[in-house]
Order: structure tokens, then sequence, then C-alpha cells
């Protein structure tokens, strides 16, 4: 029986995927953090094991290290609902088969479980027969189960024709990479006509080359739209001993998941030019007006067109430091200043700093924080930052006259803070989208809101870097909550 473990600290998550799997028949185990996942993972020889990301003690990409170390074969999948280039390159190193991206479907997940199964049993094969030819001292039967053996290993699909365009060998990789599994696919068939119109032309250019390159021609082809299967065709000639063409090897790779993130990329380039175009674009006119002097302007007019000016300016600067702080935190080069943090204290400072803004919306505020809170071992500013957003919002978004509930309270080894608005509250699918960057949840009521985006992904990277969790609750019409878990210093 395939077993499997399942990594995560969110309880809801852990639950549901091992349920999903013993329906299927599969035997389950489940850790609730990094250390439990590490000690099981690594005296335990799973078939296939899921581990979260980001986890409040081990970071994902740390216990795939050492389960990877004792169990090599064992394949690994990376759940996480935020994936960048940089830890789908660390992760690939690291020896992961590959991401399940947050949320999923039952379907997507154990379509990916499905594939893991199969690497799994490949693996397995080789390693046995390497096994068996060690312990009996013999070759492999035949040059063609050699063959069969080598190319049914590989995590690439392998198509061989030859010069007539008939196939000559393939393996079940192949077949999934081309979305062909409901061909009925067999050597010898003609297979030309059932490749892709970029695969045909390449190979239709080896075939009538009048010399032999032994060069590579690549492609890469959208198999399922909109970037739900790309992958990256590498067609090679195949000589024979006395230098005539003998067919072509065809090697396909699945890049989906490099395709996406430079999708993802791109789209932020994108809205960063975007942000960056309106404030400049605005200050230039404005400027513009200034020095022509064929516009007779008063010098009230002047100072009110420069105060709209600086205050552009100022949303420009601070969109920049908003970048900045995102780009440093991604990369890990932000100075820190680390030292006791009274969780208390910032909350009692901040809504002190926010008097004015809660007095303009009369709004009102309940605090209920635990008498004796202990201390969080943090940078005092980013803390600051961190709450600063959070209530700034809870205000921006808030109705006239409404309300404002603050709790603060110790659960096991965490200070848990729970920041309720009777504000405007989200749908379920700006819900899923608030923490990208960028983002601002458009709707009838959020016109006339000014914000860059940023505020709720920069929280989300400051809880998460000191290996919190950030839970958000919301109901359109009625307000939101978001409920922050940050680790105490027990040092």
């Amino acid at each position: 029986m395939v077993k499997i473990l399942v990594i995560d600290d969110e309880k809801g998550i852990r639950l549901g995927t091992q349920r999903l799997l013993e329906e299927d028949g599969y035997l389950v185990e489940t850790a609730e953090n990094g250390e439990q996942g590490i000690r099981l993972g690594t005296s335990i020889n799973f078939d296939i094991i899921i581990i979260d990301l980001k986890m409040p003690d081990y970071d994902g990409l740390e216990v795939l290290k050492e389960i990877k170390k004792a169990f090599p074969n064992t394949i690994c999948f990376i759940a996480t609902a935020y994936a960048s280039y940089d830890t789908a390159i660390q992760s690939t190193r690291l020896g992961a088969f590959g991401y399940i991206p947050k949320p999923f479907t039952p379907e997507e997940f154990i379509y990916q479980i499905e594939l893991g199964i199969k690497q799994r049993t490949l693996i397995l094969d080789a390693e046995n027969l390497k096994l068996e030819r060690e312990a009996n001292l013999l070759e492999i039967a035949s040059e063609k189960s050699r063959l069969n053996t080598i190319i049914k290993s590989i995590h690439d699909g392998v198509f061989v024709i030859n010069k007539s365009g008939e196939l000559v060998y393939y393996n079940y990789a192949a077949i999934r990479y081309l979305n062909l599994a409901d061909i009925k696919i067999e050597i010898g068939d003609s297979i030309l006509y059932k490749l892709p119109l970029e695969i045909i032309a390449i190979i239709d250019k080896i075939l009538n080359s009048d010399k032999i390159l032994l060069k590579t021609y690549t492609s890469q082809i959208e198999i399922l739209p909109n970037n739900e299967l790309v992958i990256e065709a590498a067609c090679t000639p195949v000589p024979n001993p006395d230098g005539s063409l003998a067919g072509v090897v065809i090697i396909l790779s699945n890049i989906t998941q490099f395709k996406k993130i430079e999708l993802i990329k791109s789209q932020f380039v994108s809205m960063v030019a975007h942000e960056l175009k309106t404030p400049l674009a605005a200050v230039q006119g404005f400027i513009n007006i200034i020095l022509d002097d064929s516009i007779s302007i008063n010098d009230e007019k002047r100072k009110d067109y420069l105060i709209r000016s600086n205050v552009r300016l100022e949303s420009l600067t601070a969109l920049v430091n908003d970048l900045l702080d995102i780009s440093r935190m991604e990369i890990k080069t932000k100075q820190r200043e680390i030292e006791d943090v009274d969780i208390k204290n910032i909350i009692i400072n901040t809504l002190q700093l926010l008097e004015f803004e809660l007095k303009k919306k009369d709004l009102f505020v309940d605090s209920s924080i635990q008498k004796k809170i202990s201390n969080i071992k943090a940078d005092y500013n980013e803390i600051t930052r961190l709450f600063t957003n959070l209530l700034s919002n809870a205000i921006k978004y808030n109705k006239d006259k409404g309300s404002i509930f603050i709790t603060v309270n110790e659960e096991n080894n965490f200070i848990c803070i729970k920041i309720k608005d009777t504000g405007i509250g989200l749908k379920q699918e700006e819900r899923d989208k608030l923490f990208n960057e960028f983002y601002r949840a458009k709707n009838e009521k959020t016109r006339g809101i000014s914000g860059t985006g940023l505020g709720l992904s920069i929280v989300k990277k400051i809880v998460e870097s000191y290996h919190g969790k950030i839970e958000v609750e919301s109901v359109f019409g009625y307000g939101t909550t978001f409920i922050i878990h940050l680790p105490i210093n027990t040092n």
C-alpha cells in the first residue's frame, strides 16, 4: 500500500487531505509542524510526502532537504499559496518533484499524487533492477529491456521516430505531456499527424535537410489553454553509423510552472509601471501648467497645484518604499534590530497615532488585551508597521460611526491578535486574492479609497518571516477580521 505523509500547520488542510487520500485507499500519516515532519519523514520510508512551504517552526525547504538526505527516492511535493522564482529553483535543486498550488481542488490534488506515485514506481523499479544486477552479476537480458528501463525511469517525455515518420519508441510521460492519453498509439504507427504543428515543422526540417546537422531544435508549445500545460520540445537528428539519417528523437519537458512564474513576474512589472506612471503624469501636468507663461494662474491656484503635486509625490515615495521592502523581504536582505517587543505597547501607540482618522469617521474602539502578555523577539519597526497597516485598513474600509474590536491573548506558544471591523467586508473571490501584490478589492463600496495595494502583502511577509500565521475572515457588507499568530519569545 502506498504510504503518504502530509506536513502542514493548517489543521483544516491537513485533515482534509488526509481524508481525501484515505478515501482513495492510501495509508496516510500527518505532521502538524516542520519538526514533527522531519522526525517522521526521516524515520519512515514514505512513498509520497506533501510539505507546506511556510510553517511556524521550519521552512518547507529545510524539511525537504532533511527528508531527501535520509530518503533520496521519496517523491516530495511543495504545497504553497505563494510561489516565487527563487523558491521554485531552490526546491527543484533540493529534489522536489513538483508544486501543488493552494487552494487546490480534490481532482487537481489527486492527479498530482498519481503522477508522483507513477514516478515513485519507476524509480523503485529501476532501483530493483540495479540491485538485481549487482546481486546476480548478470547483464540485463537484452538491449531493448535496458533501453526500456532507462527511458521509462526519466521524468521527461521521449519519442523516437524513424526517417519515415514511424514511431520507434516512446514513454508514458510523452503521452501525458502531449495530451494523447485518449488516442491509441502503437510502435510502428505513422505518428507525425498526431503531434503538435510546431513539432511537425521541426521534424520536417530535419528529415528534408540535405545534410545532417547534429543540432538540437527547440520549441515551446502550449498544450492546454491558459498555460495549464506548457512543454518544451527538443528535437535532435539520430545518425546511422555511416552518417545517414536514422530518425529523430524528441525530448519533451514540462515547463508549466516556470511559465507561470514568468507570467507572474511580467504582471508584477506591468503593475509597478502603471502605479508609478499615474502619479508622475499628474505631477508633470501640474508643473507644466505652472511653467506655461500663456496660462494665467493666481498665487492661490499655483499653491493648490504645488500641494497636489506634493501629495502625489508622497504617495509615490510610499509606493517605492513598499516595493523596496517587499524586495528586501523576498531576498532576505532587510536589516533588522531584533529585540524584546511588547505587542500591547505597540497597539496602544498605533491607536494614538491614528486618533485623528478614528475621530474623523467617529469610530468606536474596543480593546480586550490579556493583562500579562509575553514579549516576542522581533524588529520593533516591522511589528509597528504590521499593526499600522492592519489598523489603518480597519479605519479606511469601515463605515462611519462603526466599530473596531481588538483582542490579544496567548494561545499555547503564540500570541493571538484579532482585529475586527464593521466595515464593507470582502467577497469570496476578493478574499482569495487579498494578500497579492497590488491587489485591491474593487466594488461599489471601495470607490474613492486610496492605497497602493501592497500593505497587506507586506503584512503577510512580515508575519511569515517570524514563522507566524495570518488568516482573514470576512462577510461582504458586514466587516472583516484579521487573525495573527506570532510566536512567543521563550529565550
